[in-house]
């Protein structure tokens, strides 16, 4: 049997964690959840996932400092992020890219959609 790819969830907002990682489970992957950008960053480095749902808006460090900190680190450089955000901001979107991020999720958005794009992203299948 292989083994389910890893996603990690960086999201504050407990009804979005919630909805998220019920179809991500759903879907057959092995979801974590961190509640603060620090968190995020140590569980990152931890545990390597797959893919990383992150939110920019987070207590402690926000998502771009994550964003930062995964791509300054040869080991975690290669993780695809999703940035889940508030802020549709052109600036805020160029700055995620600039940093790294792999894909924009602009709040509210259908959590089947991030699901079937993380599917997409999973696959290989960037942009």
């Amino acid at each position: 049997m292989t083994e389910r790819p890893k996603v990690l969830i960086a999201e504050d907002e407990e009804t979005i964690v919630e909805s998220l990682s019920f179809l991500m489970e759903k879907e057959g992957y092995d979801v974590s959840i961190a509640t603060d950008g620090q968190m995020a960053i140590a569980m990152i480095v931890r545990d390597l996932p797959d893919m990383v749902l992150l939110d920019v808006m987070m207590p402690g460090c926000d998502g771009f400092d994550v964003v930062r900190a995964v791509r300054e680190n040869p080991q975690t450089r290669p993780v695809p992020i999703m940035m889940l955000t508030a802020k549709t901001r052109e600036v805020d979107r160029r700055k995620g890219l600039e940093l790294g991020v792999d894909d924009f999720v602009t709040k509210p958005f259908s959590t089947r959609d991030v699901v079937s794009r993380v599917k997409a992203m999973l696959a290989g299948d960037r942009n």
